[in-house]
């Protein structure tokens, strides 16, 4: 049963990379015309209704039960962060930059599960860290005459996501997936709805359409990887997250003309390569 849960499970994992991808793309393309809250509002608003239509006929409104409210908030409120981030490296750098810098978000998590949550850091896990940085410096090739605005932003979103990902791995004891997706959507939704008094743009009907593309693709990302994760083991599915950057180059060519460049591929595969390391690490220390 097992074995037979791992293909169903990478098929999840390839899945959701393909609509983060294109998720992404069209909020790179949308962000040049419409205002970053506007959407991402969009966005969440159309994804807590597709993921209220798979979760709550499960679940019902108990989903909502919680005692750590508090930790929800505390989530949602730097997911918020580290969305705007990404949105705003998406309109200043190559697709495929942005995302290549967001594989770091999980050698972030480790190390603010360490410092943060007191979680037991050895030294594979701290060279993993060193080295995947290493990697982000690689694809940004900081200096005078390279550095771009839009790497802080790409930056700042892995580090906040790093510290979601820390935040929601102290919740998983007490907190259900259902539970932690739908506070998730429903207070991401709320927060940016804050935003759009500061700046709305009418959309086009094909622009409109994109947005509810965005938004679907979104919340059928999410639930597929969450799927991928209850099926098969993190190990088994972990890597084939990282097919994301390919077709993030291949998006980036075909609309926007993007041609990967040296450091974009080097960077990208220490980062990669460190991540991997760092899941085939801890998948072995959970298995001993």
């Amino acid at each position: 049963m097992a074995s037979r849960s791992v293909v169903p499970g990478i098929l999840f994992m390839i899945g959701c990379t393909i609509m983060f991808a294109i998720g992404s793309a069209v909020s790179k393309w949308q962000v040049a015309t419409y205002p970053v809250g506007e959407i991402l509002f969009v966005r969440a608003l159309v994804s807590i209704v597709v993921v209220s239509l798979i979760v709550l006929p499960r679940t019902g409104l108990m989903v909502f039960r919680t005692r750590r409210l508090r930790d929800h908030a505390t989530r949602s409120i730097t997911q918020a962060g580290a969305q705007t981030c990404i949105m705003i490296a998406l309109g200043l750098m190559p697709l495929a930059s942005v995302i290549a810098v967001n594989f770091s978000a999980p050698l972030f998590a480790t190390l603010f599960s360490a410092l943060i949550f007191r979680e037991v850091a050895g030294p594979a896990r701290w060279a993993a860290l060193v080295v995947g940085f290493g990697g982000v410096l690689i694809v940004t090739h900081p200096g005078a005459d390279t550095f771009q605005i839009g790497f802080l932003f790409a930056i700042a979103n892995a580090v906040l996501f790093g510290l979601v990902t820390a935040g929601v791995r102290s919740m998983t004891n007490t907190e259900s997936p259902g539970t932690l997706t739908m506070w998730q959507m429903v207070m991401l939704t709320v927060i940016f709805a804050a935003a759009l008094p500061f700046g709305f743009v009418m959309p086009t009907l094909v622009d409109g359409g994109l947005m509810l593309v965005n938004g679907v693709s979104n919340a059928i990302g999410q639930y597929w990887w969450t799927r991928a994760l209850h099926l098969a083991p993190a190990g088994a599915v972990g890597p084939f997250y990282y097919l994301s950057l390919v077709w993030a180059m291949g998006i980036g060519f075909m609309v926007w003309g993007d041609v990967p460049t040296v450091h974009l591929l080097i960077g990208s595969a220490v980062v990669v390569a460190s991540g991997l390391a760092l899941l085939w690490h801890e998948t072995g220390r959970k298995k001993g």
